[in-house]
């Protein structure tokens, strides 16, 4: 083979030749180097990362967030809900629990000297300062159709009970001594003991037939009240009674600010608290002796404070200057606490109350 041939038998020409060997000598000018030891460091890691493909022109890779940082906010709103529970538990309890909290005794403590109430102000320093007034303080489930009653009849009789409320403990002729006549015409005239006891205690008041066992009445000549509101927290509830009856039952606080009768004095202010609770049953007329439109009282007792003490009189005598103090030998109870059951028995009729 000659030295000018290719392997497959072709020629090339001397200039070809002496350009390839001035090529061969001086080194082709993209021919490829040796990469440094650092570069083939380089393109080894690279190479054992994955392939991720090109990012997107407005594609965004969030952080990975730190694991605990959820967990750090979790205690920081823990401590903050605790400091909040530790400087106004009253408000927390009120918050979660309604207008109505049956819970132990609402924030506070005794009104302070600065804190008395006064004519302008009967409730201040009191917690029913924030309660409601009336019969807005009442509060009335939604109804439905209980045994005999459709949820319309169940309605009317829910809000005939709350009226009873109203005219046995807020109506002002009765509170100022009146004979409750709008309570009265409420209840069954066919229950014969309830019959019986009101033809006697207005008349005749003993510790049987006493009117305050369903009426808050204050004597015109020895007591008035103060303003022209009377603050309340309660709850009517309703279940089937006996016969297919609708039974009602009723737990309200009433607390009312009043003073001497007599004008002048030093315009002491008492808060007479009372706490009732009403079981009523409204009968099918088809299965009990019952005039349509009324109730019978299956139970009914109550809880008072700064209401007087000794021999029934058909009134709550709230004890001013020296009387109030000989009354401070009393058992100390709470009246705002309603977690509590109504009906502390006779042996603390004249129980002292912490605050008022």
């Amino acid at each position: 083979m000659g030295a000018g041939t290719e392997p497959d038998g072709s020629s090339r020409s001397d200039e070809e030749w002496e350009r390839f060997l001035r090529e061969s000598v001086a080194g082709a000018a993209d021919a490829p180097k040796e990469p440094s030891a650092r570069a083939r460091d380089v393109a080894k890691r690279l190479r054992a990362q994955p392939d991720r493909g090109p990012e997107g022109w407005r594609s965004y890779t969030p952080a990975r967030p730190k694991r605990r940082t959820g967990w750090y906010v979790v205690g920081l709103l823990a401590s903050l809900v605790l400091l909040v529970v530790a400087l106004a538990p009253g408000r927390v309890v009120d918050l979660f629990a309604g207008d109505d909290a049956d819970s132990p005794a609402e924030a506070g403590q005794p009104a302070e000297a600065g804190q008395r109430p006064t004519m302008d102000e009967p409730f201040r320093g009191s917690p029913a300062a924030s309660w409601a007034s009336g019969a807005a303080g009442i509060t009335v489930p939604e109804a439905r159709a209980v045994g005999w009653m459709s949820a319309a009849e169940v309605e009317r009789a829910l809000a005939r009970s709350r009226d009873f409320l109203v005219a046995s403990g807020l109506d002002r002729g009765v509170l100022r001594g009146e004979r409750p006549e709008k309570a009265i015409a409420l209840i069954n005239p066919k229950q014969k003991d309830i019959q019986d006891f009101l033809a006697t205690a207005f008349r005749t008041p003993s510790e049987k037939n006493d009117p305050l066992l369903l009426f808050s009445r204050f004597q015109p000549s020895r007591t008035r009240l103060v303003g022209d509101v009377v603050k309340t927290r309660g709850r009517l509830t309703y279940r089937e009674g006996e016969r297919g009856a609708l039974q009602v039952t009723a737990d309200v606080t009433f607390v009312y600010p009043v003073t001497r009768a007599a004008a002048g004095g030093d315009d002491e202010i008492v808060r007479t608290i009372v706490r009732r609770e009403l079981v009523l049953s409204w009968d099918d007329p088809d299965k009990v002796i019952t005039e349509p439109g009324t109730f019978s009282i299956v139970s009914n007792k109550y809880d008072m404070t700064n209401g007087g003490c000794g021999a029934p009189t058909g009134y709550l005598t709230p004890p001013f200057g020296t009387d109030r103090r000989a009354d401070e030998a009393g058992t100390e109870v709470d009246p705002y606490d309603r977690s509590t059951p109504v009906g502390r028995g006779a042996s603390d009729e004249c129980a002292r109350a912490t605050r008022s």
